[in-house]
C-alpha cells in the first residue's frame, strides 16, 4: 500500500505544476505575463516559468530525478508565494501564500525520502 501512496502523493504534488504550466500556454499567456509585470516581475520570464512547471511537474509525477525537481519546485513555490501572495491584509492572498509554503514543505519531504518504488528513479538506479 505504501508504494501506491507514494505514487499518489507524487501525482498530487506534481499535477498542480503541470496543469499550471499548461494553463499558461495559448490564451492564458498574455494574462499571466501582464499579471507578472503588474507585480514587478518581467513578463519575459514567463517561458522559463512554463518550462519549469511542466518539466519539473512531470519529473515529480514520474519520479525521474525527483530530488532535483522537488528542490526546484520548492524554491519556485516559496519565491512565487513571497512575490505574488504576501499581501496578508487580503485573507485570500494569505491562504494562497500558505498553500505555496505547504507545497514547498511537501516537496522538501519528497526530496529527502525519494520517489519510492514506483518511480523512474527506482527503475534506473539498479
Amino acid at each position: 500500500m505504501n508504494n501506491a501512496i507514494e505514487l499518489l502523493g507524487r501525482i498530487l504534488l506534481g499535477h498542480i505544476f503541470l496543469l499550471a504550466g499548461l494553463s499558461k500556454l495559448g490564451e492564458g499567456y498574455a494574462g499571466t505575463a501582464g499579471y507578472m509585470e503588474s507585480m514587478g516581475v518581467p513578463g519575459g520570464l514567463l517561458p522559463v516559468v512554463i518550462v519549469l512547471e511542466i518539466i519539473a511537474g512531470l519529473m515529480v509525477i514520474t519520479g525521474f530525478k525527483v530530488k532535483w525537481a522537488a528542490y526546484a519546485l520548492a524554491g519556485f513555490s516559496v519565491v512565487a508565494g513571497i512575490i505574488f501572495h504576501s499581501n496578508f491584509a487580503d485573507q485570500i492572498q494569505m491562504i494562497l501564500f500558505m498553500k505555496n509554503i505547504s507545497i514547498a514543505g511537501g516537496l522538501l519531504l519528497l526530496s529527502v525520502h525519494g520517489a519510492g518504488v514506483l518511480s523512474l528513479d527506482n527503475k534506473f538506479s539498479k
